[in-house]
């Protein structure tokens, strides 16, 4: 029964990886179940035994890529013992995670046009929003920071963000683009320190 549920999971993670790099390359639209199935070794009656629909698969998918761009912020704050540090450096990790060519077009294009908006902001709310809402409840509980409702500052740093993301993306020099994004991100930064 163990090597059914194992061969289960290493079926369901093969999906998830050869899908993903379909939704990179392809987008969603454009890319086909039958190409998804035949690539993973499966037949697509066994990928819909898995997964109900292609929009099923792109959802655990966009998932799949929340938690990479989640685990990425806890990493890169990690690097400091200093609360405004971790923020600053998890804020941009945030960034510039979503505008890497891999995360890019399944999180900011087709994440929020495929599943709409309130599903796509629900995942960022349990997935990076979370660590945000949680470094700046500690950084409160410290004192660092001007008083003020944490849940608004949470949405706010939230909502820069994402839109900053947005507009890196579309940049023909997105390096530029994300370096101009830092030194904005640490000046808004600055405005919240006690």
């Amino acid at each position: 029964m163990r090597r059914n549920k194992e061969e289960t999971n290493e079926t369901i993670n093969r999906l998830i990886e050869v899908s993903r790099g379909y939704f990179t390359e392809h987008g969603y639209a454009d890319s086909a179940l039958e190409d998804i199935a035949k690539e993973s070794r499966l037949t697509r009656g066994a990928l819909y035994h898995h997964f109900k629909s292609k929009k099923g698969l792109f959802h655990v998918v966009l998932e799949s890529v929340q938690k990479d761009v989640a685990e990425r912020i806890e990493s890169e704050a990690a690097k400091s013992e200093d609360v405004w540090e971790q923020l600053l450096l998890g804020c941009i990790a945030f960034v510039a995670a979503a505008v890497e060519p891999q995360n890019k077009r399944i999180m900011l294009v087709d994440g929020p046009a495929v599943l709409g908006w309130e599903t796509w902001r629900s995942m960022d709310e349990h997935n990076s929003m979370r660590l945000l809402r949680g470094q700046l409840q500690t950084m409160e509980e410290q004192g660092c920071l001007k008083q003020g409702s944490i849940e608004a500052m949470t949405h706010c740093l939230s909502g820069a963000l994402n839109e900053s993301a947005l507009w890196i993306a579309q940049m023909p020099d997105y390096e530029q683009a994300l370096a101009e994004t830092k030194i904005i991100i640490s000046n808004m930064l600055n405005g919240f320190r006690s």
